[in-house]
Formats: structure tokens, sequence, C-alpha cells
């Protein structure tokens, strides 16, 4: 069934065993038995994410089966018949919070969601987060998702490009939760600060949302270190540049006037502390400064030009799967994410994966779990 996998009623995954353990290694676990409600998904790939990098670092408090990006095929579902019918044997993605169903949030009896964008998909606060809070995760033969949470793959959309639907989501939540204005009388000017993973999926669709409105204004401008990372969006509608040029060590915020205060709508997707205070340096007072990535603030933090500016901070997390599986197959201006594959290890080199996401010069790993 899988390349070196467990037999019967157990499974190959990678997880971070105990509590507070700064490693994980690949493990024989019980094969997971679906909920009511619930479908057991045969995992095809998983994908290593810096959140990952960054739980085997304890953050999160994390312990269990590692990883919440993946591609897979309902194997069964417990569920009534004609549900079972519609969804086994589909490929498919997965939202990654599992609410508890109950609260007034999953339920959306305060209305909620009428006024803040998917509020009960992303914020219950009794879930648990695939590989990442009180579930476990992708890094293994087998994982188990509400029903609801499923979106079919389409059939033109290959595996190693369907397991870029979580990540891609997650930059499609911008445009969801309406924080960049398309006016054409007056568009707003758009930085993303970070080439890393995150910040390369938030570039693909940022730029084709401004190609998609038909604007003739400056196309959003992409800050980043490293120019063999920006040449990967240069087809994607944004313009590239580098961080040393919005840089201006001599300046009281250490913008350059260029650059400084320019913007309407920052991108912070640098997850650095650093990157945090020279985004707040080229949003324009008033603007809209979007933080993407988690980053500890330190003592160090200064709250100065956040009030000064009186700039408006919102958190960006979880976005549309589906969304994300409409770009993956686009026919027009198609979005390549094959580009960003450094390499594919099968589940039972797990930890090697660990180790490749971790190198500096690494893009995006993926870990094949099992054989179709």
């Amino acid at each position: 069934m899988t390349m070196e996998s467990s037999k019967g009623d157990t499974m190959l995954a990678f997880s971070i065993v105990n509590p507070g353990d700064k490693e994980g290694k690949v493990i024989s676990i019980p094969k997971p038995t679906p909920e009511p409600g619930f479908a057991l998904i045969k995992v095809l790939r998983a994908g290593v994410c810096n959140t990952d990098l960054e739980i085997l670092q304890g953050y999160m408090g994390f312990h269990g089966v590692l990883g919440h990006e993946f591609v897979g095929i309902v194997e069964d579902v417990q569920d009534a018949e004609e549900i079972k019918k519609e969804w086994i044997g589909k490929r498919v993605c997965g939202d990654i919070n599992v609410g508890c169903a109950t609260c007034s949030v999953c339920q959306n009896t305060e209305l909620l969601d009428q006024c803040c964008s998917q509020m009960s998909r992303n914020h219950c606060p009794n879930r648990s987060v695939l590989g990442i809070l009180n579930r476990n995760g992708t890094m293994a033969e087998y994982l188990t998702l509400p029903v609801s949470n499923l979106h079919v793959v389409p059939d033109d959309v290959p595996d190693e490009v369907a397991v870029f639907a979580e990540p891609l989501a997650a930059a499609c939540r911008i445009p969801e939760q309406g924080l960049v204005c398309y006016d054409k009388k007056r568009p707003d000017k758009v930085a993303i600060l970070g080439d890393g993973k995150l910040g390369l999926m938030i570039a693909e669709v940022l730029g084709r949302e401004h190609v998609r409105h038909e604007l003739e204004t400056q196309k959003p401008v992409m800050f980043g270190k490293h120019p063999h990372k920006l040449d990967l969006v240069q087809d994607s509608g944004v313009e590239c540049k580098q961080v040393s040029e919005c840089q201006d060590e001599k300046a009281f915020n250490g913008v350059a006037a260029e650059h400084a205060g320019k913007y309407d709508v920052v991108v912070d997707a640098t997850g650095s502390p650093a990157g945090l205070t020279l985004a707040a340096g080229l949003c324009r007072p008033m603007g809209t400064l979007v933080l993407k990535s988690t980053c500890a603030a330190g003592k160090e933090f200064n709250a100065a030009p956040f009030v000064i500016d009186e700039l408006r901070v919102v958190g960006s997390r979880c976005g549309p799967i589906d969304e994300a599986l409409k770009l993956l197959n686009l026919k027009e201006r198609p979005l390549r994410v094959e580009k960003y594959i450094t390499k594919t290890f099968p589940i039972a080199k797990a930890a090697e994966a660990i180790k490749c996401a971790a190198e500096r010069t690494t893009m995006k790993v993926q870990i094949l779990c099992c054989e179709r």
C-alpha cells in the first residue's frame, strides 16, 4: 500500500513524542478511527512549513503528529450513506481548524460571520488545529478531519501542486478580508515585505489580484533579500525590489525617504521584529499593516510608530482553500507552484525532510506519505 509502510491497524507517522521534545521521529502508531461526521483520509503528500519548524522549537507546546499541509484520498466516512457515496474515493485538501460545532462562534448565533469574514471557520475558542494544537497532523499515512472541512481537488491539479492549497489559501485570506482597495479612482498602493515561502505566495495572489482588476497604477511591490527568490514571482504581477532599496540607516525610522509612508497597505511576512518595524515605516499614516507571520517582539518592541501614525494593524491567518484550488487550476496566467519544490522525501525519511526544510537555501519540501 505504501512505501516502507506499516501494516494492518498501524501506520507510519513523524511525531513529536513527548511534550517539550525539540525533535520528532518516525514511529508506528495506531491508524486513526474517524468520529461521527469525520472522514478517514489516506495522505498522499504532506508539505513542510516554517510553522512546523517553529513547533519543533517549542512553539504552541505541541506534541503529536506534525504537519498541516496535505492532499489525500477519502477512504471512509462516518456519516449517512449518501454522504459516504459523495466523499469516498475523492481526492481532497482540508481546512486545518476543527471547531467544536456547538459554541456560539461555530453556530454563528451572534451573526459574526456577517461582519467578520469567516469567523466560524477560523476562530472557534475550543478548536483544535491540524498538527498545531491538540490534533494529529498530516505527516502520516492517515489522518481524520470533519467532512465539512474537506475540499475536492480538481482532476487537472497534480498531487504535488495540490499540497500548496493550504499555504496559498493563507495568502488568499488577504483579499477575503477585504484589506486592499481596488477602486480604480484611487486603488491602494501595496508593499509586501519578506521573500520567504509565505511572502512569495502572497506576491502570487496580490499580483494576480492587481492584474484581475485591470489597474494601470503601480503594481504591488515585493521587497526581499534574495534575487533568486524574487525571480520566481516576476510573472505574477508584482514589482520586485531588494529590501536594501527601502532602508536608510541614517533616517530616524530606518526607511529611505522615497519609500517612507508611501504605501496604503503593507503586508509583513518577515517573521521578525525588525521586519515589523520596517513595515510600519513603509506604511502611510492611517494605513493598514497586515501581519501574516508571528514573531516574538521581545522587550525592545517600540509601539510608538503604530500609535503616532494611527496604523490599523490586522492579523491574517487561515484562508479559503476553495479559492486557492481555483488559482492552482487556472488555465490562463497559470500559477506554477512546482517551481518552489526543492526536494521530496518518503515518510520513512521524514526526519531528513525536516532537516532539509530548515536549510536556508531550501524553498519547499514535500513528504510522500502513501502511493495511490
